[in-house]
């Protein structure tokens, strides 16, 4: 085993520890903003882990996504939602209960039967040319549709953010 080899492993490591820690950050902490900071921890380490696997797309759009746009709304929301104490008060009603947990397991049961029976294709050969003028021409042509499907994605979640940070406290 060479130095490059024992190198990459140790990268490929290295990546592992960081979703790892950051997902127990998230899942551990109770302080609501080291929760979003675990979460994007995690979501760093399984963009390197795409980057390791040779899906440069896949890594890029993990970081727009999930670092740009689901942080960042994470972000708004507990900057607008309600304090602790106003949840104690509230407390979880038992009509949504009924229906969140029916919710739910109707949700696994069709993922789980959309997945069971999906004929999932061979993956074709990654390219390894990660040069800029490479990965610009890939974004352009070959997944033109998708990154911009992902910037209006982006572009509503910055508009909700804006909306549900303008909207008024009710007076009562």
């Amino acid at each position: 085993m060479g130095l490059t080899d024992v190198f990459l492993e140790a990268v490929f490591y290295a990546f592992i520890a960081l979703t790892v820690a950051g997902g127990v950050l998230a899942v551990r902490t109770q302080i609501l903003m080291y929760t979003v900071l675990g979460a994007a921890l995690a979501f760093l380490g399984i963009a390197g882990l795409f980057m390791f696997l040779g899906s440069l797309f896949l890594c890029m759009m993990q970081i727009l996504i999930y670092l740009g746009a689901i942080c960042i709304v994470l972000v708004f929301g507990i900057m607008v939602g309600y304090t602790p104490r106003q949840v104690a008060e509230q407390g979880i009603r038992s009509q949504n209960l009924l229906l969140a947990v029916p919710a739910c397991i109707a949700a696994v049961i069709l993922l789980r039967g959309a997945v069971g029976r999906t004929v999932w294709p061979a993956s074709p050969d990654a390219a390894r040319d990660f040069s800029l003028a490479a990965v610009g021409r890939q974004l352009l042509e070959r997944y033109g549709l998708a990154f911009e499907l992902i910037s209006v994605l982006l572009l509503i979640a910055i508009i909700g953010a804006i909306i549900v940070v303008t909207v008024k406290e009710d007076p009562r």
